[in-house]
């Protein structure tokens, strides 16, 4: 599953559990899904990650060795694996795709035989265009419909830098006001939807006492930091990135000083509005966190409840909250359903922690 904060076998058609704020419970359709190669054991499995208006879903799985691989779904079901030719297979290492355009091209990174970070880039025809910046470990996450690709690199002091790729493969780094400059902080990008065809690009920075930041760079290299008020100031608290749609709102989440999380949404002109999910758990690790943001502002994610048991939710443009549970989700602390992301057809896709703490992914079909 992705991070908070850094980095087919159909088993059938359930009914969507639907609880809370939104409107009135519907009969839906879930399709569960496993990679070819993922493993049965627990922490393998598959994960899903993004899904193009096309209904085309792009996560990753892990096999029986723990070695990552990714996985595209076509439309009609069919999955196809990916695998960086020049990936280290080693335990814990392999191939992480993070963002895809409707076009097919797929930008992430993957581990090299030394066992660092490098970016890539997967054309619509399969073949594979590997970079870095300066040698230094790079990690890409996002693919905006250009071609423009946007990530982060580590350099010699473990700190992170902000990196821009061109359609041409030229390489810009930048840093956000106030970043870090020791081990582990810096500036980094927003996974997965962290840049728009506008050029801007969202992301997050570690200053000098791990307190994280929010910002967002606009096209001509402008970097805007904000904070959401109740963020935390302590070590590894404060405000995170998780979204950014076309139009430039930004979705993340913020860690309190309780340690509790909390979404919000971020408006076009900078206003932010808070949110939890009722069902949301208010001890250390518990609450609300937002995974994505579409064009017209619905947002999907997890919740977090007072047991650890994760709950997929949607979000509508009215702050109207639903919940969403695949069935044969676990239901113990660390298991449970979380929602990735989902496109104007009203597709949403997502991971779900079975009893045994396998993953699986979904397709939530309206």
């Amino acid at each position: 599953m992705k991070s908070r904060m850094w980095i087919p076998l159909v088993i059938g058609c359930l009914a969507l559990c639907m609880s809370g704020l939104g409107p009135s419970a519907t009969a839906q359709t879930i399709i569960t899904f496993d990679a070819p190669g993922a493993g049965t054991g627990a922490g393998q499995g598959t994960s899903a990650y993004s899904i193009t208006a096309q209904g085309a879903i792009l996560g990753e799985y892990i096999d029986a060795d723990f070695v990552n691989h990714g996985f595209l779904r076509t439309p009609d079901g069919e999955i196809i694996s990916i695998d960086d030719p020049d990936a280290n297979t080693g335990q814990g290492l392999g191939t992480v795709p993070q963002s895809m355009t409707r076009d097919g091209r797929i930008t992430g990174f993957y581990y090299n035989l030394n066992g660092n970070y490098r970016g890539f880039l997967r054309n619509a025809d399969g073949t594979f265009t590997n970079f870095s910046y300066k040698g230094m470990p790079t990690v890409a996450v996002t693919i905006n419909p250009e071609g423009w690709i946007a990530g982060w690199y580590f350099d010699d002091n473990g700190e992170a830098h902000g990196l821009v790729r061109t359609p041409d493969g030229a390489l810009t780094e930048f840093d956000a006001p106030g970043a870090g400059t020791g081990l582990n902080q810096g500036t980094f990008v927003t996974t997965v939807s962290g840049n728009n065809a506008a050029g801007e690009i969202s992301g997050y920075e570690a200053d000098a006492n791990n307190v994280f930041h929010g910002f967002l760079r606009a096209p001509n290299g402008a970097i805007t930091v904000f904070d959401v008020h109740g963020a935390g100031t302590g070590a590894g608290q404060g405000t995170s990135t998780a979204s950014m749609n076309p139009a430039g709102a930004i979705a993340g989440e913020y860690l309190d000083a309780s340690n509790v999380w909390h979404g919000f949404v971020r408006a076009l002109g900078g206003a932010i509005t808070a949110f939890d999910d009722r069902g949301a758990g208010t001890g250390s690790g518990q609450g609300t966190v937002p995974q994505w943001i579409d064009s017209v502002g619905d947002i999907v994610g997890d919740y977090v409840d007072a047991s650890n048991v994760y709950h997929g939710f949607l979000r509508d443009p009215k702050g109207r909250l639903t919940t969403l549970d695949v069935p044969h989700a676990g239901t113990s602390s660390g298991q449970g359903t979380t929602v990735y992301a989902n496109n104007l057809a009203g597709e949403i896709t997502g991971t779900y922690v079975d009893a045994n703490n396998v993953m699986h992914g979904f397709l939530r079909t309206p």
